[in-house]
């Protein structure tokens, strides 16, 4: 019996010493909803960490922009005062290059062809393209088609024509709107909603979800399946933190965020549908008849400008053959 008290007291100390030692990685997201797909999976990922570590590793995610925009997490990460971030990967074209290629508008011809190009090595390559800049890329997250919407409908390139679009900070997608004759404006996604309110821009382009989550649709009615953009999301860490984790603990990190990949995008699909529902009852028009080709052909000077050197142009051509 003494034995047996010895053993659960030993079993006692060590789960207290464990606990002790058990480390928090903070991941910062800017999504309001503490269910968004995002958000969700990096809660699942820890879940999945918490078990295979026993206890060694968690992760909190902090979202709503608690840490501030992506532009100024990501800083934060790359210094190793933040361990881990999500952010739309156009957050990452200005400082690793091969990041531009997913983000290019109309490369992907479905959300299947994008998922079968992200999941083999062209993914890999460009997940391990930042590692230079700090960063390491764990996982790509699904972000849906992208579209604009206004408060009016946008069929043809000539619609939009004009129009003061909210764009991402991101010299891409300055180049990418202006392409289509609209007049881009950058801006953090928390002033978006306002600005679209008070008129000081006429557009914003994003998916179904965000479009629903941000409460978008409520100030501006007509979301046009221009489907210009299936740039992903990216999961990513501070190389600064990885290179101090045991080999063991890298790898476990490393597979726990690709496991939680099938997890979001079920999500994802989830939410689509889910979100699609929620702002047709709040009366947005969802126009489907646009003329995407009109679109399309717009585009062949921003391939010119970003996807300027053979590595670019090798990885685009890869993505088009991987179908």
């Amino acid at each position: 019996m003494k034995k047996y008290t010895r053993h659960l007291i030993a079993l006692a100390v060590g789960a207290l010493a464990m606990a002790a030692n058990a480390v928090e990685f903070r991941s910062a997201d800017v999504h309001n909803s503490d269910d968004y797909p995002t958000v969700a999976a990096v809660k699942h990922m820890s879940e999945l960490l918490d078990k295979r570590s026993n206890g060694k590793y968690k992760i909190k995610v902090f979202n709503k922009s608690a840490l501030g925009s992506e532009k100024e997490t990501l800083d934060q990460v790359k210094i190793g005062a933040l361990e881990m971030n999500r952010v739309n990967i156009s957050a990452l074209n200005s400082i690793c290059p091969k990041t531009l290629v997913p983000t290019m508008p109309f490369l992907f011809d479905s959300i299947a062809h994008m998922r079968k190009s992200l999941d083999g090595p062209i993914g890999e390559e460009i997940l391990k393209g930042c590692e230079h800049e700090g960063l390491v890329g764990l996982a790509f997250y699904d972000s849906g088609a992208r579209s604009i919407y206004a408060k009016k409908p946008v069929k043809t390139l000539a619609d939009a024509k004009g129009l003061k679009i909210r764009v991402q900070q991101s010299d891409l997608w300055v180049a990418l709107v202006s392409a289509m004759g609209a007049n881009a404006t950058p801006m953090p996604t928390g002033e978006v909603f306002t600005a679209l309110k008070t008129g000081l821009i006429d557009a914003a382009e994003n998916n179904i979800p965000s479009y629903d989550g941000f409460k978008h649709y409520e100030a501006v009615k007509f979301y046009s399946r221009t489907e210009h953009s299936m740039a992903p999301e990216m999961l990513v860490m501070s190389k600064a933190i990885y290179d101090k984790l045991p080999k063991a603990d890298q790898d476990l990190f490393r597979a726990t965020a690709k496991e939680s990949v099938a997890f979001q995008r079920k999500k994802w699909d989830e939410q689509e549908a889910k979100s699609l529902e929620v702002v047709t009852k709040g009366g947005a028009q969802i126009i489907a008849d646009v003329d995407k080709a009109s679109f399309r052909a717009a585009m062949t000077p921003v391939y010119t400008k970003f996807i300027s050197t053979p590595d670019l142009q090798r990885l685009v051509k890869a993505v088009q053959d991987n179908k």
